[in-house]
């Protein structure tokens, strides 16, 4: 079984406005709103891909209520923890001539909270995995992931952390399976700049000796780095297709390369599921679904020696 938490999921509303101007009344041209957090995107793309998963995580105040009934209407397998007080947060992101966003703080979470939380991860079984996704709100320490991977350490279950500076860094003392920073978020862990493929290669290798097994660089358009476990690395062009909307993208390769590896258990296969994921879910309004991902699969032929 698979398990996703998502600590502050959100409500995305995405907004497309006609040339936005600052101080004055903007009309919308197009709006949509969907259930968002790294964790639940993650949940949703697994589900598409008819890959059996479990989100975890905590909601609160009607914009929790909101994001639990969307993904009962999806059919994504649920589990959150209901907060007493404080709302789930509202991500807006504007796509005009420039995108912008802003994403809401959400609710405080207490110690009985994350007590109720320790129940439910206690529950994973040997073999699972769980996917620790997203930032965590500024009442958690940035050694929240790495205290969840402490608490479990022992039952070998897989860990996947898709998180930034130390979040991140404190997670890989535990040997995650997975970790999957972008090449911007690498390179602010290294304090260097990482623009091509073979930029990010020795710094994800560094973050193997780190003790990820797994280090996957998502790139955008320019595509992905593997550094994996079987000690080789593998390079991907990113699958040619017209920008829709970037929120997820990399959340949908995280669950394209678990979806190929729990298929195939061959790292250059999760690689490319995991690439042709992501730009399924960039090439769409919403998140990738099995179709969208089984064309440019069929058509896909973008490694590098």
């Amino acid at each position: 079984m698979i398990y996703t938490l998502t600590v502050n999921p959100s409500l995305d509303y995405i907004t497309d406005v006609k040339d936005f101007e600052t101080g004055k009344v903007n009309r919308t041209s197009n709006e949509t709103i969907f259930p968002g957090g790294k964790g639940i995107n993650v949940s949703i793309v697994l589900h598409n891909l008819s890959i059996e998963n479990k989100a975890l995580g905590f909601t609160a105040g009607f914009t929790g209520k909101a994001i639990e009934e969307m993904l009962l209407k999806q059919n994504v397998n649920t589990d959150f923890i209901h907060l007493e007080k404080g709302l789930s947060r509202i991500n807006l992101k504007l796509r005009s001539n420039e995108e912008s966003e802003i994403n809401g703080k959400g609710p405080d979470i207490k110690n009985e909270d994350i007590e109720k939380l320790y129940v439910k991860l206690d529950e994973i079984k040997e073999n699972d995995t769980l996917v620790l996704a997203g930032s965590i709100p500024s009442c958690l320490s940035e050694s929240f992931y790495s205290e969840i991977m402490k608490r479990l350490s022992g039952k070998n279950i897989r860990f996947v952390v898709d998180a930034t500076k130390d979040l991140l860094k404190k997670s890989l003392e535990f040997r995650p399976f997975l970790v999957k920073p972008n090449n911007h978020e690498l390179g602010e862990i290294f304090g260097v700049e990482l623009k091509s493929r073979e930029d990010v290669i020795p710094y994800a290798l560094k973050m193997k000796e780190m003790g990820a097994q797994n280090v996957l660089v998502s790139m955008a358009g320019e595509g992905a780095v593997l550094a994996s476990a079987d000690g080789k690395v593998y390079k991907g062009k990113a699958p040619k297709g017209k920008l829709v909307n970037s929120v997820g993208a990399g959340d949908s390769m995280v669950a394209g390369f678990i979806a190929g590896y729990e298929k195939t258990h061959d790292y250059k296969q999760a690689l490319k599921m995991g690439l042709c994921t992501g730009t399924a879910s960039a090439c769409s309004e919403f998140l990738a679904t099995q179709a969208d991902v089984d064309k440019l699969l069929n058509s896909y032929d973008g490694f590098e020696d």
